[in-house]
């Protein structure tokens, strides 16, 4: 019983995860693509996966649902070899949306093995700066090191394939 904090004892708080990115676009584009179904399947997802948005609603309380498939080779077989599944389903609650500055969310850890689910609260932030928009992701640290490692790396993913989609639609006329 020494491990149970006692009652009124102050809560430790979670470690998190920050990423951030600069980005030479206003924060209204990079807000839509983080809020819409067309935005979020175009760069959501490490490399080499693929993003299918069931549902997307994205307002205080609303409910988002997403499955992200394994598609490139080398993730195709790291998948296997962990053996997980290539698809993976996450869900969740937004709990703060103010366009186009904050967002927060609550995603359900329900797809790791062995581990029963728990939520993770990610903090979206875009701020204007010049030339563009600073994006600074925060989100809770997983249950133990090699899945935080493994949830930053695929954030890091992300936000780099986010950073190749606003750079392609500057060169698209």
């Amino acid at each position: 019983m020494a491990d149970q904090p006692q009652a009124g004892a102050p809560k430790i708080p979670k470690k998190k995860i920050t990423l951030e990115r600069t980005f030479t676009a206003p924060a209204k584009e990079i807000w839509d693509l983080w809020t819409t179904k067309g935005g979020f399947e175009s760069w959501w997802g490490p490399e080499g996966f693929t993003t299918k948005v069931r549902r997307l609603e994205v307002s205080p309380g609303g409910k988002f649902d997403y499955e992200m498939t394994a598609t490139g080779q080398e993730q195709v077989e790291a998948m296997k070899k962990a053996d997980l599944p290539l698809t993976s389903r996450a869900k969740g609650t937004y709990t703060e949306v103010r366009a186009p500055h904050r967002l927060v969310y609550k995603t359900v850890a329900g797809f790791i093995p062995g581990v029963t689910p728990y939520d993770v609260t990610t903090r979206v932030e875009f701020q204007t700066v010049p030339g563009g928009t600073r994006l600074t992701v925060i989100e809770d640290a997983m249950h133990n090191e090699e899945w935080t490692k493994m949830s930053e790396m695929g954030m890091s993913s992300s936000l780099d394939r986010l950073v190749k989609v606003i750079e392609g639609k500057k060169k698209t006329p």
